[in-house]
């Protein structure tokens, strides 16, 4: 039987919540997919993504915690609202409160936008 969109949606929360950021993205990220972040950066196709996400995984000294707040799916298009807190290697702390804009298709993500909540 072939998953449901908010089974494979739940899924990929789950593993974010276990700081599985980088198996995530190999997952459910199509090979066109765009992101939108924030900041302004934006990545084109899922081997840019992964490349931004390996790195930023590397940097990372200790997962103090992920919590998933909210979660939403409306057709093809999904919200999670997360706090992700970090120890960096290089001595930092990252404390983000963000919301992922998640479009869909087949499966699979095509488009991802990041917001500060």
């Amino acid at each position: 039987m072939e998953q449901s969109l908010n089974e494979i949606f739940s899924a990929k929360n789950e593993m974010v919540k276990k700081g599985q950021i980088v198996k995530a993205t190999e997952k459910y990220f199509a090979s066109d997919a765009r992101t939108h972040d924030f900041d302004g950066t934006a990545t084109t196709g899922k081997s840019e993504m992964l490349a931004k996400m390996q790195g930023f995984a590397e940097a990372i000294a200790k997962v103090n915690g992920i919590t998933l707040h909210n979660a939403s799916l409306h057709g093809d298009v999904s919200f999670a609202e997360f706090t992700f807190d970090f120890d960096m290697k290089d001595g930092s702390k990252i404390l983000w409160h963000e919301i992922l804009r998640t479009v869909w298709e087949n499966g699979q993500i095509v488009e991802e936008q990041y917001f500060k909540a």
